[in-house]
């Protein structure tokens, strides 16, 4: 089976980047069935609100002809324009979708299956020594805001959020036996894939970025792929015998071109199993 990787599409920021004739849908639909993706795995921040994200998923489907399985990223949780200020509600509806891999491990065949949830970040990357828990959970560094804290609105801290994903990450793992595991999170969940430190911004903001209480899962689990999201970077990196994968497509204006058939190539990365 080959199966394509992309994630942090924001299709909804990125529109602009489009001629009148294209969207995103059949921009990677196109390159599925020039790469002969058979499944099409999606980590995360599709289009910035949860209905764009599952119809943007829909479409991808229906012209492919293919599987997508998807991650909501925290663009997707979202409340700017759905007036929906409950995120547990949006987590719930994002489970129910086909699509989502949220309590719903896929199994691929005897040897492989697929376990994700988007993750939390539990503030574990963040320089410690320079700042405390109560200013992590703030989201302001001087007069910058990490956004979640205007959009978001879970009913528990995040490193309550974040430990309760990583349970069922655990319990989706423990779900599919023995078999190898695609794992797939928005957030970032090796140290290697968030900002190195020290750095004057991203000693606070990269507590935002992932969460190092999951790097427990690669001691205990046969995880052979792990995909991530949310950085907007591109890196691949072999440890240990899991391969940690980011393949974002990110911000336009950190593109090498103005083409998004172009960029989502340069991007997507494969793997076949």
């Amino acid at each position: 089976m080959k199966i394509g990787i992309l994630s942090d599409l924001h299709a909804d920021t990125n529109a602009a980047a489009l001629t009148e004739t294209e969207s995103f849908s059949s921009a990677v639909a196109d390159l599925m069935m020039e790469k002969e993706i058979e499944l099409l795995l999606l980590a995360g921040d599709n289009a910035g609100e949860a209905g764009a994200s599952h119809e943007l998923n829909e479409q991808i489907r229906r012209k492919s002809g293919k599987e997508v399985l998807f991650v909501p990223g925290n663009h997707d949780f979202w409340s700017r324009t759905n007036g929906i200020t409950d995120t547990r509600r949006l987590y719930e509806e994002f489970a129910r979708q086909p699509e989502s891999l949220i309590q719903h491990p896929r199994i691929l065949s005897d040897q492989w299956a697929v376990v994700g949830n988007p993750g939390w970040y539990d503030y574990g990357y963040g320089n410690h020594a320079r700042y405390t828990e109560a200013q992590f959970e703030k989201k302001q560094y001087r007069f910058a805001y990490w956004n979640d804290a205007h959009y978001i609105h879970w009913d528990k801290s995040d490193r309550q959020i974040a430990e309760e994903m990583l349970e069922q990450l655990e319990a989706d793992m423990q779900a599919v036996g023995d078999r190898q595991v695609i794992l797939m999170t928005h957030i970032a969940t090796h140290p290697e894939f968030v900002v190195p430190l020290p750095n004057k911004v991203y000693d606070y903001f990269n507590a935002f970025l992932g969460s190092s209480s999951y790097e427990s899962l690669y001691r205990k689990y046969p995880i052979r792929y792990s995909i991530m999201g949310h950085v907007h970077f591109r890196k691949i990196l072999n440890q240990n015998g899991t391969e940690y994968i980011s393949a974002c497509l990110g911000n336009k204006k950190h593109w090498i071109e103005r083409d998004v058939r172009k960029e989502l190539e340069r991007t997507m990365v494969t793997i076949e199993i």
